[in-house]
């Protein structure tokens, strides 16, 4: 199976603190997904002796997908025949102690009858478990657990940490730190983006702005990292969801054979296959349970334009009149200081006021945007640009119809602004048959007539459109 792992896709593995037996942990390198979940590499130490060899690890995760394992030497000097493989996730909680001691007797310790002191021991059989356990008391039966229950220290399969254990037939005696890979889930990164403009009067043309760029990653593999370099994929990576939890599971393993694997990244971006690896270059700890927040972008100096929409899908008209719509569009070039390709997630923009004071003035969520195209972030409402649309004709035939529109814009600015009113028409088949301005053709069926309006003016648009079928 040289060149393929089990029952995953195959990326940049990156990877994952374990250890066999009682040695120390490996260094921890991941490759964490949008979609939950991680692709892990780390080393496990191995002294086998010929014949067959039992491995044990204990720091892998309880949310692992065992059949995801491949275990390799990376020098492929010894080839490794993995004969078993049996995970278990370490999930001990109440229910499974007392499913494990169903239908035998254990002690439970009854509640204190004073502040310091200690409660009774008494003893019960579990006659059922479950979420609705039924315990026998004296030879009565009763739909609650008497008291704290207590299990023996010494339970058979009692493991605290997820284990994978393997049988290894070695063809000889070797020692070497194997590559160790594998699926978790309970791992995602989301990116988020600040964009701080200073203040200014005017806020029709171009602005320069600073640009933050966070990654916030959450652990809930159920295991800690105190050790990892992480990369982060962006894309839309085929996944298929986990239809379970694997909880206890013995897999019986087929045969891993060394398969080839991608160098480390040496770039801070880099396409990889159809999609974009981002290398942080840094070693950060990750607590299970914890959400981490780590700057990945930072730029100064890059140009912010604001542009007005009013577009008729909003429905706005005489009755309810619409406020344009505020679109921050950024370029995502290296002239604009920029030009990496940007992982989507939210993008919040602030300004400060006259008094140097910082205000959240909107936000929204953009999409992967690649090298060279353009950021739109919707803001929010302009309170002070707003727009009034009438129909003023209607005629139609059996093959056509003719529709004529007034759009009535005001501008309460200081400044004059230009707003784009964007017509979406109904038609496959039009044409525009008079009209009071010049309008760029967005796509088949949607038009953006650009509107100067005056400050503390008005201005009117009119046109006409034909369809024909």
């Amino acid at each position: 199976m040289r060149g393929i792992l089990t029952g995953t896709v195959v990326l940049a593995l990156i990877g994952l603190s374990l250890a066999v037996k009682a040695q120390e942990p490996a260094a921890t390198r991941l490759t964490i997904y949008n979609e939950d979940f991680a692709v892990a590499r780390t080393t496990v130490p191995l002294t086998l002796k010929p014949g067959v060899n039992e491995v044990t690890t204990t720091s892998v995760t309880s949310q692992l997908e065992p059949d995801s394992v491949v275990l390799r030497d990376p020098e492929s000097h010894n080839p490794i025949q993995v004969l078993e493989q049996n995970y278990d996730s370490a999930v001990v909680t109440q229910g499974w102690l007392l499913e494990k001691y169903e239908g035998r007797m254990i002690d439970f310790q009854l509640p204190a009858p004073a502040a310091g002191g200690v409660g009774q021991t008494i003893q019960g059989k579990i006659v059922r478990a479950g979420s609705d356990p039924l315990i026998e008391v004296v030879g009565k039966l009763q739909f609650q657990l008497p008291g704290v229950p207590l299990f023996p220290a010494a339970t058979d399969g009692l493991t605290l940490k997820p284990t994978l254990r393997w049988r290894i037939d070695a063809r000889k005696a070797a020692s070497f730190p194997a590559e160790l890979d594998y699926i978790t889930h309970g791992m995602k990164w989301q990116a988020t983006y600040n964009v701080l403009i200073p203040a200014t009067e005017d806020t029709t043309g171009p602005e320069k702005a600073d640009v933050l760029g966070w990654v916030t990653i959450e652990n809930h593999t159920g295991t800690e990292f105190p050790e990892a370099t992480i990369q982060l994929m962006a894309g839309e990576v085929a996944k298929i969801k986990q239809v379970r939890q694997f909880d206890r599971v013995e897999l019986a393993a087929k045969v891993y054979a060394p398969m080839a694997m991608a160098p480390p990244p040496q770039v801070t971006q880099k396409a990889f296959d159809e999609f974009h690896l981002y290398d942080l270059h840094r070693t950060v700890a990750l607590k299970n349970g914890e959400t981490k927040q780590v700057q990945f972008l930072e730029a100064t100096g890059v140009t912010v334009q604001r542009r007005f929409e009013l577009d008729n899908q909003s429905g706005y008209d005489e009755a309810n009149p619409g406020n344009a719509a505020v679109v921050e569009k950024i370029k995502n070039s290296e002239a604009n200081h920029l030009g990496m390709p940007i992982p989507a997630g939210r993008l919040r923009v602030y300004r400060r006021d006259t008094d140097g004071q910082v205000q959240f003035v909107g936000e929204s969520m953009i999409e992967h945007t690649p090298a060279e195209q353009e950021i739109n972030v919707v803001t929010g409402k302009a309170f002070d640009v707003t727009g009034k649309r009438r129909q003023t004709e209607s005629h139609s035939s059996s093959h056509s119809s003719d529709e004529s529109y007034e759009i009535k814009l005001a501008n309460q600015k200081a400044q004059a602004v230009t707003v784009h009113v964007m017509e979406h028409l109904n038609q496959q088949n039009w044409k525009i048959t008079a009209r009071s301005g010049d309008f760029t053709k967005k796509d088949a069926n949607t038009v953006d007539f650009a509107v100067v309006v005056p400050a503390k003016g008005e201005a009117v648009l009119t046109y006409s459109v034909h369809y024909s079928w």
